[in-house]
């Protein structure tokens, strides 16, 4: 009896140490999870925190032209009742097509006085040229508009569009092609050099991608995109939205 007592004993104990292990083990899963957890946390705030820091960068000293409309996003060619808005990148061959094909189409409407014009220019291809092209050369045409010369220089600017990959045209050009369409004072110069609007490019950019613009050119007529912004697809919108 006394040896099954002790065997009894001591598997009891036996039971009991297994049982104290394995609640070791499980709370030092759980510690083990809590800090990872807690690791992750602490990683997604400082990522978060950089990432707020470098757009807080951006868009430090904004200054916001104005003569900017649509919630200092865009810049406006004619009073007509229907509403265009057109995105686009400088920088963008797409752009440069649908403006050399429906530049006449978009004088004509404006003209007639049947559209309103606002122009959002946006940088989402800086990385297509070696000088961040895309907001330089927005900003360069925010100086335009400031100096009432924004239709002009939107055109030069296209007119003269770098390839992409390349470094695009420099401040030197920027001003020449300002100069060439009567921006001849040196707060157009000054605007340029000094990247007055260039936080105003990236606040612009950001604004359109909050709108869904996921591309260039984007092309809405009284609140609605044009599946395909051609010349003729713009003047059937219009013509749409007037009736």
């Amino acid at each position: 009896m006394s040896s099954k007592n002790t065997r009894d004993r001591a598997k009891a104990k036996r039971i009991v140490q297994e049982q104290l292990a394995r609640e070791r083990r499980r709370q030092v899963t759980l510690w083990t999870t809590v800090g990872v957890v807690a690791v992750l946390v602490i990683a997604g705030l400082i990522g978060w925190g950089v990432a707020a820091g470098q757009e807080s960068n951006k868009t430090a000293n904004l200054t916001t032209p104005s003569v900017a409309v649509d919630e200092g996003t865009a810049f406006a060619v004619g009073t007509g009742p229907v509403t265009v808005d057109i995105y686009e990148d400088f920088m963008c061959p797409h752009c440069e097509e649908f403006e050399t094909s429906a530049a006449t189409t978009i004088d004509q409407l404006v003209t007639a006085n049947k559209v309103t014009v606002r122009y959002h220019p946006i940088a989402i291809l800086d990385d297509a040229s070696t000088t961040e092209y895309s907001t330089r050369s927005a900003a360069a045409s925010a100086a335009a508009a400031q100096g009432g010369k924004f239709a002009e220089y939107h055109k030069a600017l296209f007119a003269n569009q770098p390839e992409e990959g390349s470094a695009g045209l420099d401040n030197a050009k920027l001003i020449e092609l300002g100069k060439s369409v009567g921006l001849t004072d040196a707060t157009f110069t000054d605007a340029v050099n000094d990247g007055t609007y260039d936080a105003w490019a990236t606040k612009a950019t950001d604004t359109a991608a909050s709108r869904g613009v996921n591309g260039t050119p984007t092309v809405l007529v009284a609140g609605k995109t044009l599946a395909s912004p051609t010349a003729q697809a713009l003047t059937t919108a219009v013509e749409a939205a007037g009736t």
